[in-house]
């Protein structure tokens, strides 16, 4: 899988950010030399900063440059250039902006052991200079800290430690909601993608059947009874015509939230007699059966019973040599139980059809917290029973559902 392009910015804010690591280390030198310069006036026993000294105040902010790319060699870097002007008896001031800048890139880039091995370095070498060095080892008259320099600069560095750790955990969080975010998104566009193919499938499935089936009868009466030929074509200008409808109104969402709303509501329990005279028209007898007492259901709910109806007729048409199927409806204080089975024999192809029509059921129901059964019966022919609750989540069990249903 290809990574996708970055997205395209204004050329002013590339060299932005391509010059940020320049430009900031430059107001680090800046920083350091001006504010270490003036720092040294009230620091009469420091060694006075020369030429080598303001050498080293600008190579650390220098080896910030590449922070981004190399960080661990830069924290090391900024690391020996400190100790070496504290070593060298230079004043005391922000000489140590360059490590702090180091030491938190490091942390945030992952390199989180360099980054605290140095700042352990550098505080190993502050107490050798401070402590344990012969006076004379150290340049520069009266160089050794008094014990509050000693206290600040240990301060000092938990403090940067602290901040550098605060920093590189809001990163990771920031990071860690960016993804999440992310995730989220690709799951709606997969789970809306799925939602049109079964919508598709359903709706050209059903209709490409009917076409096929009148279709075949009116080459056979075309001859001998043209008016029964007529009766079919009408009945696949009708199929045909619905099937459009349907197709132009799913294919509408997916031009955007700014495509015009649906001109007629979405297909439900309600054009049951309407679906089964469709099948009656390509030659099924169906029969709609109900049972306890009928109630509304939410759009999406209804819409999934009437598809799965619709798909499990489909695959009657298709796939059985039956002439008749039996649709039933049982309503229950907890759900809805739709089944849909014919006598058989099995037609050409697999009894149930090829596959592609069981899975898009079992999607449908699984979205809608149910369960779905499907295949031949024990004295023959195939059933499609599926179990849609409507009552709330944790609710007692449903004595209609899938598996303890009574066969009708």
């Amino acid at each position: 899988m290809t990574e996708e392009p970055p997205p395209w910015q204004p050329p002013w804010v590339r060299a932005s950010k391509a010059g940020w690591p320049v430009a900031s280390s430059v107001l680090v030198a800046v920083a350091q030399t001006v504010g270490t310069s003036a720092a040294a006036r009230h620091q009469a026993g420091r060694l006075p900063l020369d030429a080598f000294g303001y050498l080293l105040l600008l190579l650390g902010p220098a080896l910030l440059v590449f922070r981004q790319r190399r960080p661990v060699a830069v924290v090391v870097g900024t690391t020996a250039v400190t100790v070496a002007y504290l070593f060298a008896g230079y004043p005391y001031g922000p000489v140590f902006i360059s490590l702090v800048v180091a030491v938190c890139v490091a942390v945030q880039r992952g390199h989180r052991r360099a980054a605290w091995a140095c700042a352990g370095a550098f505080y190993t070498a502050h107490l050798l200079i401070s402590y344990v060095l012969p006076a004379d080892w150290v340049r520069g008259p009266d160089s050794r800290p008094t014990g509050w320099q000693e206290l600040g600069v240990a301060a000092w560095l938990l403090l940067v430690i602290a901040v550098a750790e605060i920093l590189r955990f809001r990163a990771e969080r920031i990071e860690a909601v960016r993804a999440a975010a992310e995730q989220a998104q690709r799951r709606r566009i997969d789970e809306e993608r799925l939602r049109m193919a079964r919508e598709l499938h359903d709706i050209l499935a059903h209709s490409i059947s009917l076409i096929h089936v009148q279709a075949g009868v009116a080459l056979e009466l075309l001859d001998s009874r043209p008016e029964q030929a007529r009766t079919a074509l009408t009945t696949i200008k009708a199929a045909s015509k619905e099937a459009l409808g349907e197709v132009r109104q799913v294919l509408g969402t997916l031009r955007g939230p700014d495509a015009a709303a649906p001109r007629s509501p979405a297909p439900g329990l309600d054009r049951l007699d309407e679906l089964a005279q469709q099948a009656r028209q390509a030659g099924l007898a169906v029969a709609v059966r109900s049972r306890g007492t009928a109630r509304p259901l939410p759009q999406g709910l209804d819409l999934t019973a009437f598809r799965i109806v619709q798909e499990a007729l489909t695959n009657v048409i298709r796939h059985s040599a039956a002439r008749s199927a039996d649709v039933l409806l049982e309503w229950s204080p907890e759900g809805l139980a739709v089944q849909v089975e014919d006598p058989g024999p099995a037609g050409a192809g697999e009894p149930g059809g090829s596959g592609s029509g069981l899975i898009g059921m079992r999607e449908r129901v699984s979205a809608a917290g149910g369960t779905l059964e499907a295949g031949p019966r024990a004295e023959g022919g195939f059933r499609v029973r599926a179990w849609l609750p409507t009552a709330a989540p944790g609710g007692p069990a449903p004595s209609g559902g899938p598996a303890g249903g009574e066969d009708a």
